[in-house]
C-alpha cells in the first residue's frame, strides 16, 4: 500500500503591521511651533549675551579706557546687587524702567496703528500717496531732536507729547514695510477675488492683508527697539522722567554705574520683548499667514 506525502505548504510571512499614524491638532501643532520659535529665541538670546560680553571685554581692554568712566559686566553686577546701595539703585531703575515702558507702549501702539491705516489709504487710493508720501518723506529727514521743542509745544511734556514722539520713530520703518507687503499681493489671487465679483475692499481682506502678515510682524519686531529709542529720547528732552531721564541725570553726576547698569537693563528688555513678539509671529503665521511654496 503506497501512502502520498502531503504536498508542503509554503509559510505565508504576516503582513507587517503599519505604526499608527499620530495625528496632531492644530493647538498642539501651534502649541509644538511656538515652543519651538520660543527655544530657538532663548538660545539666540543666550548666545548674544556671551558674545556681548567677550566683545564688551575686549573693547575696554584694548582702547584702556579709565575705569572710572566705563564700567566692565561685573562692575554693572555689583552696582545692581552687591554694593551697600544695590536695593536703591535697582528700585530706581527698575521703577524707571516700567514707566519708559508705558512710554514706549503708547508711542508702539499709536506709530503701527497709524502706519497701516495710511500704507492701506496708500494702497487703495494712489493720489493719497502721490500727494501725501513725498512730505511724510520730508518730515522723515528732518532729526526728530530738532522736531521734539516743537511737539512739545504742540502736544505738551505729558503721555501725549511723548506718544508722539515714540510714534514718529515708529511710524516711518512700519509704514514702508507694509506698503511693501499690501503691495507683493500674488496677482492671481486678486484677480481671481475680482472675477468672482469682489471689490478692492475685498481684496485687500482677503487677499493682501494675508499676504502682508509677515512684513507686518517684521515692522513689529523692528519697533520695538524704535519705541523704546522714542521714549527715552521723550523722557530726556521733553518730560524730565523715568529711565531716559535718570540716565542723562546719572551721567551729570558721574553715576557712571548708573548709565551702564540702565543701557544694559534697557537693552535687555528690548531683546526679551523683540523676542516675544517673534514667538507671536510665529504662532499667528502658522494659522493665519500665506502657505508657504513647496518646492518642485
Amino acid at each position: 500500500m503506497t501512502t502520498t506525502a502531503a504536498p508542503a505548504t509554503e509559510s505565508v510571512p504576516a503582513p507587517a503591521v503599519a505604526p499608527p499614524v499620530v495625528r496632531r491638532s492644530p493647538g498642539s501643532l501651534l502649541l509644538v511651533t511656538a515652543l519651538a520659535r520660543l527655544g530657538r529665541t532663548l538660545g539666540q538670546v543666550v548666545a548674544s549675551a556671551v558674545v556681548i560680553v567677550i566683545l564688551w571685554y575686549a573693547f575696554l581692554k584694548v582702547f584702556h579706557l579709565n575705569p572710572l568712566v566705563a564700567k566692565d559686566p561685573k562692575d554693572v553686577y555689583n552696582y545692581l546687587f552687591t554694593v551697600p546701595k544695590a536695593h536703591e539703585n535697582r528700585h530706581v531703575i527698575f521703577h524707571g524702567l516700567l514707566q519708559t515702558l508705558g512710554d514706549a507702549l503708547s508711542g508702539y501702539i499709536a506709530g503701527t496703528v497709524a502706519a497701516i491705516v495710511v500704507s492701506v489709504l496708500f494702497v487703495l487710493y494712489r493720489p493719497v500717496e502721490q500727494a501725501f508720501l513725498p512730505v511724510a518723506m520730508i518730515l522723515r529727514s528732518v532729526p526728530l531732536v530738532a522736531m521734539t521743542p516743537i511737539i512739545t509745544l504742540v502736544f505738551g511734556r505729558a503721555v501725549m507729547g511723548v506718544t508722539v514722539i515714540g510714534g514718529i520713530v515708529v511710524f516711518f520703518p512700519s509704514l514702508v514695510n507694509i506698503v511693501f507687503g499690501l503691495r507683493s499681493t500674488p496677482k492671481a489671487a486678486a484677480d481671481l477675488v475680482t472675477a468672482y465679483g469682489g471689490n478692492s475692499f475685498t481684496v485687500l481682506r482677503k487677499v493682501a492683508i494675508p499676504s502682508a502678515l509677515p512684513a507686518l510682524f517684521a515692522s513689529a519686531r523692528i519697533a520695538v527697539p524704535g519705541a523704546i529709542i522714542g521714549a527715552l529720547l521723550a523722557e530726556w528732552l521733553a518730560t524730565g522722567e523715568a529711565l531716559g531721564y535718570y540716565m542723562e541725570h546719572a551721567q551729570q553726576v558721574f553715576n557712571y554705574g548708573g548709565v551702564w547698569a540702565s543701557v544694559i537693563v534697557i537693552t535687555a528688555v528690548s531683546v526679551v520683548l523683540y523676542g516675544v513678539v517673534g514667538v507671536i509671529e510665529t504662532v499667528v503665521l502658522a494659522r493665519y499667514g500665506p502657505a508657504p511654496a513647496r518646492g518642485k
